[in-house]
């Protein structure tokens, strides 16, 4: 399973992405706003691995974390196969620091995407996954009408996917 370390946005946006994943599902598309356990909330994956060890989450906690402003930016489409449907977050010296200076922490652990590498990241927010080829236009009509919003980064949390539980890391929390 996945063990990831995320941004958390602030309640606004927290509350217009979940309003996108609901515009998604009314439209028939699979949306992320199916999931119903109470840890599944919007976020921006900024480290994965197949294991992160103790020592890690132990400098984890060490990591200073200050808010921070961000932009929700355009849709994206990750993919052809099984396409994914995304907010793009507009990156920032802040987003780009952050996600190199976690990514930078969990790197010696097994299994880390290329992906998540810092001049490879793409950071955003999963709106829907696996969107049915034939309703890519369909879904992205969906939520691209929307205009860029304003956010706050307020917190990291560590996801542990095969305990299917989350907690807050990192000073100033």
């Amino acid at each position: 399973m996945v063990q990831s370390v995320e941004l958390l946005v602030d309640e606004t946006a927290e509350a217009e992405i979940r309003r996108q994943w609901r515009l998604l599902a009314e439209a028939g598309i699979p949306s992320l706003n199916d999931r119903t356990i109470e840890t599944h909330r919007p976020h921006i994956t900024v480290a994965v691995a197949r294991q992160i060890w103790p020592r890690i989450d132990q400098e984890l906690e060490r990591y200073t974390f200050r808010p921070f402003p961000i932009r929700l930016g355009g849709v994206l489409v990750f993919g052809a196969r099984n396409p994914i449907l995304v907010r793009l977050i507009v990156p920032s010296e802040q987003l780009l620091a952050a996600q190199r200076r976690i990514f930078g922490i969990v790197a010696p652990c097994p299994g880390v995407p290329t992906n998540l590498h810092p001049d490879a990241w793409t950071p955003h927010i999963t709106l829907a996954r696996r969107v049915p080829s034939q309703q890519l236009g369909e879904a992205v009509h969906a939520v691209a009408q929307d205009r860029d919003h304003s956010a706050t980064v307020i917190g990291v949390r560590r996801w542990d996917g095969d305990q299917r539980r989350e907690w807050r890391v990192g000073h100033g929390r």
